[in-house]
């Protein structure tokens, strides 16, 4: 469909010809980010708008429909902070900002209690979820800035997580739920409905908690393995640098930027050794390393060990070399972070499945060795080849287990990208409900358990509890007080997710022991 009379430049928008995940044609609208030629014949990189960035691919032009091409407006850029020039003006992400249809907040916050209610849907982002969370890239510097940033935010939020977008607006007149106003100290029970199953459980009123009730910093942060920061949204960081690595006995197709050596992206395949993940040039390198590297598991302790899988905790201090080249294989699959080369503040936790050859990397999470807003989890990734099979509720329990261990409630850095979203909140939910399907009472009364409670037994922060409780729509109000319904749909569902559920972490395989590290002069 293309014309060579047509000259196509970047920023222009297109439909372009993909296959669904039905292996049927269709023609989003897309954007292109690049033009270059191969063998005589030009090839367009293109993003697809409201599609994930991992879609984005290179199109040859007989994928293109020019009929109905827009050129690119020709708009000022907008400055950005520092007076640097931000991305262009009719970036994909801007206009999915404009575009994208509003979703309205069910119900109103108390200011006492700023958690969000959670619409039902399951495509639910992480914008509606955690609608307070400011955005990583500004700062204010002035009371004045702070106070104009929060009355700004207060008024319209709009946050965006992997290319999505969603405004959030207050909550429309005349739908007043009462369950939005839940504190960790109200009352809540939980009415037996439909099913005989189905527990009935009174929460009562919980002990005044110690913690800040906002659970927001007063400025954005900017720490982390991988650091959130929109400055670096630009059109190189936009595109795939990376068309294939081979990790072990997978070959990996990357999902997104990552800043490997420039002279290293223009080969076919990137070489990762397995165990020590260096990266080489060629298969003849990667050979001559193996007989040097004496690795055959990660660096560090291994803390865990069940069957084939076992745990190992890195510092960042101690093992740089590791911990960079974890960081720069996991941007491969991380959009919603940048690399942030000095590891000395965190721990790594690699999870690994052991066989004659090895203990071969499945995922890892990252933490903060000293958190001010008990943050148990930085950054969380399942390589590709082991998505789907439940690693990534297993490292998700795994962080809790530490944290139980640790004796803190915690809960993971935000923003979340989509698939760790669903991942946590599925983790979440199925963690409450199985507490909740399985209350204990001495008196034979209708037994009785707070949010603080439920946080405590779980470790899961009080602010993440109360939004799972609204996102399965739990909670009503009924006589006077706050009641948990549990249907027989919400039972049946629980209990097939957890037969599929074979991977759990055992805590008397975890042998761990956290260190005060504010009390240590130097890590």
């Amino acid at each position: 469909m293309a014309d060579s009379q047509v000259e196509i430049v970047e920023g222009c928008r297109l439909p372009v010809l993909r296959k669904n995940q039905e292996n049927e044609d269709e023609w989003p609208l897309a954007e292109i980010l690049s033009v270059k030629e191969i063998t005589g014949r030009k090839v367009y990189y293109v993003h697809y708008i409201d599609f994930n960035k991992r879609l984005d691919e290179w199109v040859t032009p007989d994928r293109l429909d020019l009929k109905k091409l827009q050129f690119p407006k020709k708009e000022a850029k907008t400055p950005t902070k520092n007076g640097l020039s931000g991305s262009r003006p009719n970036s994909p992400e801007r206009d999915v900002k404009r575009k994208v249809e509003p979703v309205s907040l069910v119900t109103q916050v108390s200011p006492a209690t700023p958690v969000a209610s959670l619409p039902a849907s399951t495509e639910t982002t992480q914008a509606s979820v955690y609608p307070l969370v400011r955005d990583a890239g500004f700062t204010p510097k002035s009371a004045a800035g702070r106070a104009e940033a929060r009355e700004d935010h207060e008024q319209l939020a709009t946050l965006a997580t992997n290319g999505t977008a969603r405004r959030l607006i207050p909550s429309q007149p005349g739908r007043k739920r009462k369950a939005s106003c839940l504190g960790t100290d109200e009352i809540i029970k939980v009415f037996q409905n439909i099913n005989p199953r189905c527990p009935s459980v009174f929460l009562p009123p919980g002990e005044d908690s110690q913690d800040s009730s906002d659970g927001i910093p007063s400025a954005p942060r900017m720490t982390g393995s991988l650091v959130s920061d929109r400055s670096h949204d630009d059109i190189i960081t936009r595109m795939k640098n990376i068309d294939c690595i081979e990790l072990g006995r997978h070959r990996l197709k990357p999902w997104y930027f990552s800043p490997y050596p420039q002279e290293l992206t223009a080969l076919p395949i990137l070489y990762l050794c397995e165990f020590c993940l260096k990266y080489l040039k060629s298969l003849k390198c990667l050979q001559r390393h193996l007989t040097k590297c004496n690795l055959r598991h990660p660096p560090g302790n291994e803390i865990y060990r069940k069957g084939t899988i076992s745990f190992f905790e890195i510092d960042g201090r101690k093992n740089k070399m590791y911990s960079q080249n974890l960081c720069l294989l996991a941007k491969c699959f991380l959009d919603h972070k940048t690399l942030y080369y000095d590891t000395d503040p965190f721990l790594f936790y690699v999870m690994t499945e052991y066989d004659s050859k090895g203990f071969h990397i499945v995922g890892y999470f990252s933490k903060e060795k000293e958190s001010t807003e008990d943050y148990n989890v930085a950054c969380i990734l399942t390589l590709p080849p082991y998505q789907r099979r439940g690693y990534g509720k297993l490292l998700i329990e795994f962080s809790y287990e530490l944290s139980k261990v640790e004796g803190k409630t915690g809960t993971p850095e935000k923003p979340l990208s989509d698939l760790g979203l669903l991942s946590y909140r599925s983790y979440w939910s199925q963690t409450i409900l199985e507490i909740l399907m399985n209350p204990k009472s001495d008196t034979g009364e209708r037994p009785q358990i707070t949010i603080n409670e439920i946080s405590e037994i779980t470790s899961v922060k009080k602010e993440d509890v109360i939004s799972t409780l609204q996102y399965l729509n739990l909670i009503n109000y009924y006589k006077g007080q706050y009641i948990l319904t549990l249907s027989e749909d919400i039972v049946d569902g629980h209990e097939r997710a957890m037969q599929k559920r074979h991977l759990r972490i055992d805590p008397k395989c975890l042998h761990f022991t956290p260190k005060d590290w504010s009390k240590r002069g130097k890590w």
